[in-house]
C-alpha cells in the first residue's frame, strides 16, 4: 500500500498490530504454561486472552475500513517472539523460579510493543476523525496498560523474583 496520507499510514498500522498481535499470542501462552507461578500463570492466560479480544477487535476495525487484517507482517513483533522463545522458554533455564522471573521481562517487552502501537493508533484515529475507532484503540490500549501493569506488581512484589535469588 502507498502511503500517501495519514489514513494510508493508519491502515497500514491497523494490519501492524494485527500481525504483531497474532504473532505474540501463541507464545504468551507457551509462556504461561511454562510458568510454575500461579499468579504469573494466570495473568498471562489472561494477557493471552486480552491479546486474543485485541485480535479481533482490529480485525473488525480492518474489516470496515475494506482492508485485510492479515496483509502486513511485524518484523518488530517477529523478533520479540524469537527473543521470548530463546530467553523465557529456553531449555538451558534449569531451575523453574528462575524461569518465572525470566519470562516476565519477555512478556513486558511484547507488551511495550503493543502500547506503542495502540497509543500511535488511537492518535491517528483523532486526528483523522475517526471517533468509533479511537474509542475502540483506547480501550485496547488501557487493557494492555492493565496487563503490563499487573505484570510489573508481580515482579516488584517480590514472590517471582525472590525465589530465582538463591
Amino acid at each position: 500500500m502507498a502511503m500517501n496520507s495519514l489514513k494510508d499510514l493508519y491502515l497500514d498500522q491497523l494490519q501492524d498490530i494485527w500481525s504483531a498481535n497474532t504473532q505474540s499470542l501463541s507464545v504468551v501462552n507457551e509462556l504461561g504454561r511454562a510458568a510454575q507461578d500461579k499468579e504469573l500463570s494466570e495473568a498471562l492466560i489472561d494477557g493471552g486472552n486480552g491479546i486474543a479480544d485485541g485480535i479481533a477487535e482490529i480485525e473488525k476495525l480492518c474489516n470496515d475500513h475494506g482492508i485485510k487484517p492479515n496483509a502486513e507482517h511485524c518484523k518488530g513483533m517477529e523478533g520479540l517472539v524469537k527473543e521470548a522463545r530463546a530467553h523465557g522458554l529456553s531449555d538451558e533455564i534449569t531451575d523453574p523460579d528462575v524461569r518465572d522471573a525470566a519470562i516476565i521481562p519477555q512478556y513486558q517487552r511484547m507488551v511495550h510493543y503493543a502500547l506503542a502501537g495502540y497509543g500511535t493508533l488511537a492518535a491517528f484515529a483523532n486526528r483523522l476523525g475517526l471517533d468509533g475507532d479511537a474509542a475502540v484503540l483506547k480501550k485496547c490500549l488501557d487493557q494492555t496498560y492493565d496487563g503490563d501493569r499487573r505484570m510489573t506488581k508481580i515482579a516488584m512484589k517480590g514472590g517471582v523474583n525472590k525465589e530465582a535469588v538463591s
